[in-house]
């Protein structure tokens, strides 16, 4: 019996592992946690992902663009100086030494007729000689030689003193032909050098110079006032004939030269106006007219010169001048200039777009009272309110068209 049971048991245990493994066999296939959902990316943390000199996610205000007709009084700086149309040359007209020298320094004041110089000519004695031989003879000969020493330089006195003495003249004087102010024609030849009037803004590459995100745009020079600078002509050196010496500004008309930055170049034209007045007094206003607007690249800067030529005036040679003039501003867009980042001769922006910030460049053109000209299209553009919060000094900028 007890075999019996043992079998009934052992029967009952494999007729219960084939009904499991038959229930096993007819299960469904667990559902997955995506059945019944679709797939759909994350992109929130798109911008994460990106390098941070090419996309910047702050909670800085933005501001947005505005657009209109803008007036403007420009303030630039100038000095007065000679009239380059009225001036006169003094050349030596023989060849030969330098004996005496009365001009010390530039800009050295003379009159009309004064003693410049006197030369050692060896030709100039030469042909008083032949004077002296022809001179017992009437005739065409002394006439001739009459000439050809009045030709050299010789006054008709001097020609009359030799016939009178017999005394030949070693030196002939050279005399100013005019009024004015003297200066060397070497110095004369050389441009005058600028002093820059206010320095750029910092041109660091990349991120650099954090401070420099509302920059200015370089400012022009300020026009050279003319300097008492010693004279190069020694005496003792020698002179060919033709050779021109010296140039002299006639003292009755001067000149008042301004310098623009090349951003306001295309904004002055000839015959407008402006006001000027001498930097130690704003009360001595008068008005004038630009007469020449000069285009000039001079160490390493490139300006706008006008000039503005002076009628009766009560002004001095070398005379630091401000000019005021209004400038009409039709086309563009304007932004604070904190607003726009100059990262050496490129300007940017930062533009809010799916809630971070691309540094993106513009074309910048005119700073007119801390606003910024933009010609590039920003008219729906959200931009920082301050550029410079959005930089750092060890990277660099990468930009996006």
């Amino acid at each position: 019996m007890r075999n019996s049971y043992i079998v009934n048991i052992n029967i009952l245990s494999v007729a219960a592992l084939a009904l499991l493994s038959l229930a096993a066999c007819q299960r469904k296939p667990a559902q997955t946690h995506t059945t019944g959902h679709a797939q759909t990316p994350d992109s929130s943390i798109t911008a994460l992902t990106q390098p941070v000199n090419a996309r910047v996610i702050a909670t800085i205000p933005v501001i947005k663009a505005t657009s209109g007709t803008r007036i403007h009084t420009a303030e630039v700086s100038g000095v007065i100086t000679y009239d380059t149309r009225r001036q006169t040359s003094i050349a030596s007209r023989v060849g030969g030494r330098i004996e005496r020298l009365l001009i010390k320094y530039n800009y050295q004041p003379v009159s009309k007729g004064q003693l410049i110089m006197e030369i050692y000519s060896p030709d100039l004695a030469a042909a008083q000689r032949e004077l002296l031989l022809v001179a017992k003879q009437e005739g065409p000969l002394l006439s001739a030689a009459r000439q050809r020493l009045q030709l050299l330089g010789m006054q008709p006195a001097q020609v009359e003193q030799v016939l009178k003495t017999g005394r030949i003249l070693y030196r002939i004087p050279v005399y100013s032909n005019a009024n004015g102010y003297i200066l060397e024609q070497s110095s004369a030849a050389v441009p005058a050098a600028v002093a820059p009037s206010a320095t750029s803004a910092p041109a660091g590459d990349g991120m650099s110079s954090m401070g420099s995100g509302g920059g200015s745009a370089p400012a022009a020079a300020t026009p050279a006032a003319p300097a008492n600078t010693p004279v190069m002509l020694r005496e003792g050196q020698y002179v060919s004939a033709g050779q021109s010496l010296f140039t002299i500004y006639q003292a009755d008309n001067l000149v008042a030269e301004f310098s623009f930055p090349s951003a306001l170049a295309s904004k002055i034209k000839p015959q407008q106006r402006l006001l000027f007045y001498p930097v130690h007094d704003k009360n001595a206003m008068q008005p004038g007219t630009i007469g020449l607007i000069e285009p000039v690249y001079r160490n390493g800067q490139n300006f706008t010169l006008v000039r503005v030529y002076l009628g009766t005036h009560h002004f001095r040679a070398g005379q630091l001048l401000t000019a005021s003039i209004p400038l009409v501003y039709h086309e563009g867009w304007w932004l604070p200039a904190k607003a726009v980042y100059h990262s050496g001769n490129q300007s940017l922006v930062f533009r809010k777009t799916g809630g971070a910030f691309t540094p993106v460049a513009v074309q910048t053109g005119a700073t007119v009272a801390d606003m910024v000209q933009v010609t590039s299209n920003i008219a729906d553009w959200e931009v920082a309110s301050n550029a410079a919060y959005l930089v750092d000094s060890e990277s660099f900028i990468k930009t996006n068209p």
